[in-house]
């Protein structure tokens, strides 16, 4: 058998596949094909401090290799969550990695903050910080394509959560130099990072000739960005090689619907992946990539995941 236990700041999974933030809400909806408990950790869907409604419909649009969206983080806030969705998700015995956002870098803190003192807070064994944000205090420039503005968030929520818990900071694939946001985060306090966000789309109803989504723009997720989380995970990961930027875990996310797309990603460099979008058709996506991710493993002579990880860099 495989060792398919992965090491993440100070908390060591049973196994590297966890869910994608905002694809599998907040555990109920996926808890009813799968026990949630059985991931390596559950990812919820970004969470800010104030409840919101998000965007207007049509919200979604197929693609020929996967779909776009423009949800606007409809959510709750982080009171309500703290309160009802992570105690849920605690007593089901998941081990959690609560997604926060915001639209000022106090935002994020304040997220944060209110995240800690939650009586559930033990299950908690990361944050994931979505930087993928308009910072509303710089005319809407999204906080994941500056480097500073992705380190001050960075520096801040580290400040506001124990040691012992990792900080996770998810970048979007809309840089020009993936790297030199990377390593602004890393060297604000980062414990890890996630690669990558969805990609800034669109698309036009011809028919209509309007835009299919209400918000004109939308995420572009699913099996056609995959070569473009690899190519990221593998920059980063080698300049973690080369010596200029830190060494921490990276955990893959972008179109991964089967073990072999999950391998990719670790043989790339991740330690762990997400499974987002495949679970919108097979809800039981992210249990089947984990089994199908140890097979492999265990064909090709590997005693342990972690042997496997950034094998494609020849090292």
């Amino acid at each position: 058998m495989v060792d398919m236990s992965v090491r993440l700041g100070g908390f060591t999974l049973p196994n590297p596949v966890m869910t994608a933030s905002g694809c599998a809400a907040n555990g109920k909806e996926l808890h009813r094909f799968f026990d949630v408990s059985e991931l390596g950790a559950f990812v919820t869907k970004s969470v800010q401090a104030q409840p919101r409604s998000g965007r207007g419909t049509p919200r979604m649009a197929e693609t020929p290799s996967g779909m776009l969206n423009s949800i606007g983080l409809q959510g709750p806030g982080i009171d309500a969550f703290v309160a009802e969705d992570l105690p849920w998700l605690a007593a089901r015995g998941a081990r959690v990695l609560p997604s926060i956002a915001g639209g000022s870098s106090t935002e994020f803190a304040s997220v944060a903050a209110t995240l800690r003192g939650s009586s559930a807070f033990g299950s908690v064994v990361g944050v994931e910080v979505n930087i993928s944000c308009p910072n509303v205090a710089n005319r809407g420039l999204v906080f994941a394509t500056d480097p500073l503005a992705s380190a001050k968030v960075t520096a801040l929520v580290r400040e506001q959560l124990p040691r012992e818990v990792p900080v996770f900071v998810k970048l979007s694939p809309d840089v020009t130099d993936i790297g030199a946001v990377a390593s602004a985060c890393v060297k604000a306090g980062a414990d890890g990072l996630t690669m990558i966000n969805t990609l800034l789309g669109m698309a036009i109803d011809v028919d209509r000739m309007r835009p299919q989504l209400a918000g004109i723009t939308g995420g572009l997720s699913g099996p056609g960005i995959r070569p473009v989380a690899v190519r990221a995970v593998w920059q980063v990961r080698q300049a973690m090689f080369e010596g200029r930027i830190p060494t921490v875990p990276i955990i893959g996310v972008g179109g991964v619907r089967t073990g072999r797309d999950a391998l990719e990603l670790v043989a790339a460099g991740a330690s762990a992946v997400q499974v987002g979008t495949a679970t919108f058709a097979d809800p039981l996506a992210p249990v089947r990539v984990r089994d199908e991710l140890a097979a492999l493993l265990e064909d090709k002579g590997y005693a342990g995941l972690s042997d496997a990880v950034a094998a494609a860099h020849g090292r």
